[in-house]
């Protein structure tokens, strides 16, 4: 698809202070992939249909620092917002909204963490925004708005640790 918007919110904005949040849950992709593999494709095909995030795009418009989707992955997405705002993010594991289809089809925590931060297409917005500014943005949010950081100076980090830069790639 292409298209145009007159003021859009870039990468580039964000800065130390400010929140990370996601909208929604994310790894109903990676779920899919595995009930895909187990054969349940009718649960699985639904898990790939999405909603577009116009509307929740609108309403962060006004307030957002930096956004992006989150289509090659949570970890790849933190690390572009980083790079084009020139600030590290350090957020936690257990905010991130791994969604409940993850937990149900996941072997381990570590597989249900992989398929949440790491595998990409669930199409959520990943975006900074002020903290003062929290409260109203979830006032006027459609969907769920989570907030799983905080914008630093330093590193990509995740529990304090370097988060691996890990999703897809486009060559």
């Amino acid at each position: 698809a292409v298209g145009h918007v007159d003021e859009p919110v870039y990468r580039s904005g964000a800065e130390p202070g400010d929140a990370v949040c996601v909208t929604g849950t994310l790894g109903r992709s990676g779920a899919a992939l595995k009930l895909f593999e187990t054969g349940r494709t009718d649960r699985a095909n639904d898990l790939f249909r999405f909603e577009p995030r116009i509307e929740a795009g609108l309403a962060l418009k006004p307030h957002a620092t930096a956004m992006m989707d989150s289509s090659d992955g949570l970890s790849r997405s933190l690390y572009q917002l980083s790079e084009a705002s020139g600030c590290g993010m350090s957020v936690r594991s257990l905010d991130v909204p791994i969604d409940p289809t993850v937990e149900a089809v996941a072997e381990s925590k570590a597989e249900a963490h992989e398929l949440g931060v790491h595998f990409g297409e669930d199409f959520k917005l990943v975006c900074t925004v002020p903290q003062e500014r929290l409260p109203i943005v979830r006032e006027t949010m459609p969907v769920d708005l989570t907030r799983i950081g905080t914008v630093t100076d330093g590193d990509v980090l995740m529990d304090g640790e370097p988060l691996a830069d890990r999703g897809f790639t486009h060559r």
